[in-house]
């Protein structure tokens, strides 16, 4: 349920309709737009049903938001998001690109990657320091030493550290060295997680779980949001589908009708979602032209012998030309890099 204020409606008036909701245990978020002001309101509908809202002073009308994503909703807030991580900003008009080897595998390695990824004109630098994989056997990452290193990184370069938080254990720990928040795939219906992270006031990037449908990750972002934390970037990294040739089936299709049904920023991941490093930078030059808010590209020194999905991550001469390509798609679709 969302309640539309009048454009001329005062501050009390709108203190005053805020506190006849939290009075019977509603929870509310604001949207403050240009012209209007929008409450949206959390809990048992039925509650809502029994106050006399409308009859309010400087209430215009009352309206049932039709999906079960109401934070996230586009009917709950008309105007783009755009999320703040530590002064760069992600959404509108600004380009963000995260770009960083799979998982951090020692300190040469990764500076040597920050090095590259920022002389390019990423702002991010992403890097797993806790790694979860389909294989036990396979490497699982450096963890609170690998955490170190990126905050070694940052120091030296200035980009802003994004890392993958696996379980709620680890959230005070990764909390304390990123900048932002990611949570994975085989995360993205971990609720626990999602309330966790929630409850910080770190960004979190949500990436769409193996097969899951819109809706179930609109949904995701919302069990982030409904606990207090509306800085949310979603990121599009593949689904599997019947196709073997590529790792997973990129669905650009996803970036248009979350654009169209939800506020928040988007970015897309095309070397989860392609698998092959030559599919890399068609795919990124494409989800910028559906209108993505950034990207997610690995990069490596020497991807030969990268622990870790060598075999999508681009060389730094590749990553550089990448780079000029998206930049130039960018200006076109309006959005630079800051």
């Amino acid at each position: 349920m969302i309640i539309v204020m009048n454009p001329e409606a005062t501050k009390e008036q709108l203190n005053m309709v805020i506190d006849k909701l939290t009075k019977v245990g509603l929870k509310v978020h604001l949207s403050e737009g240009s012209t209007r002001t929008i409450i949206g309101v959390i809990g048992d509908k039925r509650f809502v049903a029994e106050l006399p809202i409308e009859a309010m002073d400087g209430v215009e009308k009352m309206v049932s938001v039709t999906v079960d994503y109401k934070l996230v909703s586009r009917e709950f807030k008309q105007e783009d998001t755009i999320v703040d991580v530590a002064g760069v900003l992600i959404g509108g008009n600004h380009l963000a690109v995260m770009a960083g080897p799979c998982a951090v595998e020692s300190r040469e390695q990764l500076f040597q990657s920050a090095e590259i990824v920022k002389k390019c004109g990423a702002q991010f630098l992403r890097g797993g320091a806790y790694k979860p994989r389909t294989s036990p056997y396979a490497f699982q990452g450096l963890e609170v030493k690998g955490l170190e290193m990126l905050a070694e990184a940052r120091a030296k370069t200035g980009l802003r550290i994004v890392t993958e938080v696996v379980d709620v254990e680890s959230v005070p720990v990764v909390s304390a060295y990123a900048d932002m928040l990611q949570i994975g795939s085989r995360n993205m219906q971990n609720f626990q997680l999602l309330k966790t992270v929630g409850k910080t006031n770190k960004p979190v990037l949500l990436k769409r779980g193996l097969s899951a449908t819109i809706n179930e990750w609109l949904n995701a972002a919302e069990y982030i949001m409904s606990e207090g934390n509306y800085n949310v970037v979603l990121c599009e990294r593949g689904i599997r589908t019947y196709e073997e040739y590529t790792r997973n089936t990129l669905d650009l299709s996803a970036v248009a009708a979350v654009k169209n049904i939800s506020h928040l920023p988007i970015i897309v991941d095309p070397s989860h979602g392609t698998g092959r490093w030559k599919l890399v930078s068609p795919m990124a030059r494409a989800g910028i032209a559906a209108g993505a808010d950034g990207l997610m590209i690995e990069v490596h020194p020497n991807p030969a012998e990268a622990l870790s999905d060598g075999k999508q991550s681009l060389t730094p001469e590749n990553f550089a030309i990448t780079m000029q390509e998206v930049s130039n798609i960018g200006k076109i679709m309006g959005k630079v890099f800051i």
